[in-house]
């Protein structure tokens, strides 16, 4: 049973006073301003990068005013991930969902705290904390000039920050420092270590040997000697898991105990900032000390070469003396964990080089020290000497990944913890002007993911009610469509594709609306004249006007005798009713062959050898069918079929995009436009890639050659110039080649880095490839494609797994999507057992 002696409350030992002007008063009359930091992406800064970002803190610290405390503390929680489901939810993204319910993750939270204390406080030992002393009378607060001067620096510091674009701060409020009734405040989480609303009353135990918090035990790690440093620090850091002899990847010099080191801690850092002048002359008193005692010991000799040194430097370059502490506060509640974790953070100090040094001794005044806006009880024997810019290099500069604020987008991972991300690379980015447009070139070589990442995105980007055309060759998109297709009723998911039992058909003529609009008609046009001319046979401009009469002749007797349109009956009226028109106005047949006219297109008319082609009986109109893919893999090589097939694509998505005012459209090519660009249809892809910004629209090509993209005009000129997202796989096969499409691709050697870390250190217990993604240059990151099973087996290209999956559909009604849910609950079984 506890000695009531040894209890206290929290109340008569608080060292804080009020909350005024969201700034924390201390009993002991500190001001502490409090922010919380917004910083870069893990794996997504360069050197030069982290060498502004430091510059930026060493400008700030400048600025505030002697007897001033910076205080950066980094909250790493382990959490689970928790989605928002709603009760509407797809098949395949509630699967998705359940897939990462629960998945373990470090959550990352950083805040900054600028406190104005005394020179008599700063000095302060640890007997002389505030938790030693029985009670706390409240002093009263220094002066307003004072107050002001501090205020004015601290806005500074701010602003120098916020603008350097890689660190945001913003200020607390005195609800988020103190809490409410419903969420718990900045004070409450460190004084219960918890985040979570809920959490019981407060119990520390302070001891000399153990500390706890509830049932908390804590483990602190500190850097409070130059003995425990290394010989030399840098701003950043070699990452070499993630780096290869071509590249490498960064991190901030203290990374190894930021999201590096897998456990529940706060990472504490220091700096105090003293009067400058006052440390070097005290240092040069000590060192003419050191001097006469000399000839007596060699530790005194030593020592004073050291502080000479010390002193050469502050002078020679003009820096500034501060003194510095770092600690990593650590728990956990059963002791083989809390084993581990002091093992762990003891190799995470071993790879920043420093010296592991466990603080079982001041544990408790450093956590009391740490509540926020006490900073001014530190001890100061806790601290060593040093300048503001190598002490700034123990920052932590990087956090996790953060999701998009933006409703629209699609569900990437986190790559170092597999958390779920909501990632916009469409619309936020354009709103802020990092890209201007929404089209998309994807590289990847054979087995490297993209089909799973391609069904992926188009999949969230028809949940999320996009029209998506895709042309592909391969049936990449088979099983999607089926699923689609099975459960709207066949209302969406229209699949073309050519077999001899069951040729590819369609009626360019049909509209569900019997709207003929320009559009409409120019298609038409663009059809009958690639059928009837070659690429290097152009129409005369009388034979452009004929023709265009006939189709707007045709169009109007349908529209007067309500007949079903079709390409036969377009051939009918051309050699009855037009004809006669042509006779009346006496056209000459140099002006227009109307025999040659006919006799070209007669293979289309019925009887014909392509006569299923243009005169599909069924009333389909593409306009309103949200998701349809052309598989054309049987007929890119035909020299009949497959120009006239592209037109209609083109002419459907060209269709969509000018008629379907305020949706979203997107269209992916996969390898299907090279086939398209050599038939000479460049004109569509220049013109497509570069209109479809305007109408809310995207253009996709995928691609996996490389030798593709190095050669060919079309791509340069129009996919690569006119595509400001860029999407690459993993490409180290390639690597002997990449500096060609570095430059092709005009990616940076940050980008270059990112992209040659893809899948080097992927996660053996998570099935997933990653994926790069960049914006225009200047936004770029490496994410994980996970999914679920039943995503796996509806986006799946392996041939027996499909069969598996259709032939159980075909079972079931056609029913794809039980079929997948059988399939997926049959082999987790086998899993577990």
């Amino acid at each position: 049973m506890r000695s009531r002696s040894k209890i206290t409350t929290l109340e008569s030992r608080f060292p804080l006073l009020a909350i005024e002007n969201d700034c924390i008063i201390s009993k002991q009359a500190e001001i502490t301003v409090c922010f919380e930091l917004e910083l870069p992406e893990l794996f997504t800064v360069a050197s030069a990068e982290y060498q502004a970002i430091h510059s930026a803190w060493h400008k700030a610290v400048k600025t505030l005013p002697d007897y001033t405390v910076v205080h950066k503390k980094d909250w790493f929680i382990k959490e689970s991930y928790k989605s928002e489901q709603t009760g509407q939810e797809s098949f395949l993204n509630h699967s998705y969902h359940r897939h990462f319910y629960e998945r373990p993750f470090l959550n990352h939270h950083a805040y900054l705290f600028i406190t104005k204390t005394t020179k008599e406080r700063m000095r302060m030992q640890s007997n002389f904390s505030t938790l030693c002393k029985g009670n706390l009378i409240p002093k009263e607060v220094r002066d307003f000039e004072t107050v002001r001067k501090f205020m004015e620096a601290v806005s500074q510091f701010e602003r120098i920050l916020n603008d350097s674009g890689f660190i945001q701060l913003r200020r607390l409020r005195e609800n988020q420092i103190i809490g409410t009734a419903e969420e718990k405040g900045l004070l409450e989480q460190y004084l219960t270590l918890s985040v979570k609303n809920g959490s019981p009353m407060l119990d520390i135990a302070l001891g000399s040997g153990e500390v706890r918090v509830g049932e908390k035990r804590l483990c602190l790690h500190v850097l409070s000697d130059t003995d425990d440093l290394p010989s030399t620090v840098e701003v950043d850091s070699r990452y070499e898991k993630l780096s290869t002899d071509r590249s490498d990847c960064l991190l901030s010099f203290a990374a190894p105990v930021g999201l590096l080191l897998n456990c529940n801690h706060i990472y504490n850092q220091y700096l105090f900032i003293d009067n400058s002048e006052d440390n070097l002359s005290r240092f040069e008193k000590s060192a003419r000390n050191m001097q006469s005692l000399a000839r007596y010991s060699r530790g005194n000799q030593i020592n004073k070469e050291w502080i000479d040194r010390y002193l050469n430097e502050a002078h020679s370059h003009g820096l500034t003396s501060i003194r510095a502490h770092f600690n990593v506060l650590a728990w956990a509640e059963d002791e083989e964990e809390f084993r581990k974790l002091k093992n762990d953070t003891g190799s995470a100090l071993a790879l920043m080089e420093c010296r592991p040094r466990h603080n079982t001794t001041d544990t408790a005044t450093l956590f009391w020290a740490g509540i926020p806006g006490n900073a001014g009880d530190f001890p100061s024997e806790e601290s060593f000497y040093t300048f503001i810019e190598p002490a700034l290099c123990f920052f932590t500069q990087e956090t996790n990944y953060q999701s998009s604020p933006s409703p629209f987008g699609i569900k990437m991972a986190d790559r170092l913890t597999g958390k779920p991300i909501h990632l916009d690379i469409s619309d936020l980015p354009m709103k802020k002007g990092i890209i201007t447009n929404r089209n998309k070139f994807i590289l990847g070589p054979s087995g490297s993911g993209k089909s799973f990442f391609t069904n992926h995105m188009v999949r969230q980007y028809y949940e999320q009610g996009s029209h998506v055309l895709l042309v592909d060759t391969g049936n990449s998109y088979q099983g999607l469509c089926e699923l689609i297709k099975g459960k709207t009723k066949a209302e969406d998911g229209v699949y073309f594709t050519y077999t001899e039992e069951n040729p590819i058909a369609f009626n360019p003529f049909y509209t569900d609306d019997g709207i003929f609009d320009i559009e409409k008609k120019e298609s038409i046009k663009t059809l009958i004249l690639t059928l009837w001319k070659r690429d290097d046979e152009p129409p005369s401009r009388a034979e452009e006007v004929a023709l265009s009469n006939a189709v707007s002749g045709y169009i109007e007797k349908i529209k007067q005798e309500d007949e079903f349109p079709s390409f036969n009956g377009f051939y009918d009226y051309i050699q009855t009713d037009y004809k006669k028109i042509l006779d009346e106005k006496n056209v000459r047949e140099k002006d227009f062959d109307l025999a040659n006219f006919l006799n070209v297109l007669e293979p289309y008319y019925k009887g014909g050898e392509y006569d299923y082609l243009l005169n599909s009986m069924e009333e389909v109109d593409l306009l309103n069918k949200r998701f349809i893919v052309f598989e054309i893999d049987a007929i890119k090589d035909h020299k009949i079929l497959f120009p006239v097939v592209t037109i209609i694509i083109m002419e459907v998505f060209i269709n969509k995009m000018r008629r379907l005012k305020g949706v979203r459209k997107l269209i992916l090519i996969e390898e299907a436009w090279k086939a398209i660009a050599k038939e000479g249809m460049a004109e569509y892809i220049k013109y497509l890639f570069k209109t479809v910004r305007k109408f809310f629209g995207e253009a996709i090509v995928v691609t996996q050659e490389v030798d593709d993209i190095i050669q060919s005009p079309i791509v340069k000129e129009s996919i690569i110039n006119n595509s400001d997202c860029k999407i690459l796989l993993d490409q180290r096969k390639y690597m002997n080649k990449f500096d060609e499409i570095q430059a092709m691709l005009g990616l940076t050697d940050k980008e270059k880095a990112q992209v040659l870390s893809i899948n080097m250190n992927n996660d053996s217990n998570r099935n997933y490839k990653e994926v790069w993604i960049g914006l225009s240059g200047t936004h770029s990151a490496v994410y994980a494609t996970e999914v679920s099973l039943e995503e796996y087996l509806a986006y799946t290209t392996e041939e027996s797994e499909k069969i598996e999956v259709m032939e159980l559909a075909e079972k079931l009604d056609g029913n794809v999507e039980d079929a997948i849910r059988q399939i997926a609950s049959k082999r987790r079984e086998t899993l577990v057992n």
